[in-house]
């Protein structure tokens, strides 16, 4: 069984004819965004923005009409995934390199609910390495300051340079160990200057939906 899918798609589910919908990125929104395309082809009234490049050509080629984020004043819903949720439903994303994206549409969004397979739900943040933003101007100052509250903080690479968000920023990788308190780092990563923002969403999730491997859903609500 396919648990990203079939968390995805129940989802989908709660999306209804004239709704603004905002579109995740990563493995498990990348079936969201599947299940919406086969509903808008079956006849749904939607119109939709996306959190990256990719989730947004996907979504042209499956037909989910893309409009311009100035038209849309809040979204109705958001789906996306989440590489950690703790009992809280606070959450760690960013391994996609779209968390500055995808803050910001959850952000704007009257009910997100994020969809995941039960490897990602853990009882303490922090195992996944958090990843952090932050523009190249002086960057290896940003991560100095960085590394002066993490012992392991490593730029992320891809093909051995540094990737490039779609913002043009980089991520830094930062490995803390167990979060116990998610709010008070997400303040403090984001005072520093040449962070843009941090993979911690803190209080931002409505629902999370989480596939078991025995086949089984657990929706999760605030």
């Amino acid at each position: 069984m396919n648990l990203k899918k079939a968390a995805a798609e129940k989802a989908v589910e709660a999306i209804k004819d004239g709704m603004c919908i905002g579109l995740g990125t990563g493995s498990t929104a990348y079936w969201a965004i599947q299940k919406i395309g086969e509903r808008v082809r079956e006849g749904l009234k939607i119109e939709a923005v996306a959190t990256s490049v990719a989730s947004e050509e996907l979504a042209v080629q499956l037909g989910i009409p893309i409009v311009p984020f100035e038209n849309i004043t809040r979204l109705d819903i958001t789906i996306d995934g989440a590489d950690e949720v703790n009992p809280e439903l606070h959450l760690i994303k960013g391994g996609g390199g779209a968390l500055l994206r995808e803050k910001i549409v959850a952000a704007n969004t009257n009910y997100f609910i994020v969809v995941a397979d039960e490897s990602k739900a853990v009882d303490t943040l922090g195992s996944f390495a958090l990843p952090v933003e932050v523009v190249p101007f002086a960057s290896e100052w940003t991560k100095r300051r960085l590394e002066a509250s993490c012992p392991d903080v490593q730029w992320r690479l891809k093909d051995g340079v540094r990737y490039i968000t779609d913002n043009g920023n980089y991520i830094a990788d930062c490995r803390y160990g167990e979060i116990r308190d998610p709010a008070a780092l997400e303040a403090m990563l984001n005072g520093i200057p040449g962070v843009v923002d941090n993979g911690l969403f803190v209080g931002m999730a409505d629902q999370v939906i989480i596939a078991k491997s025995d086949g089984e859903l657990d929706t999760r609500v605030k």
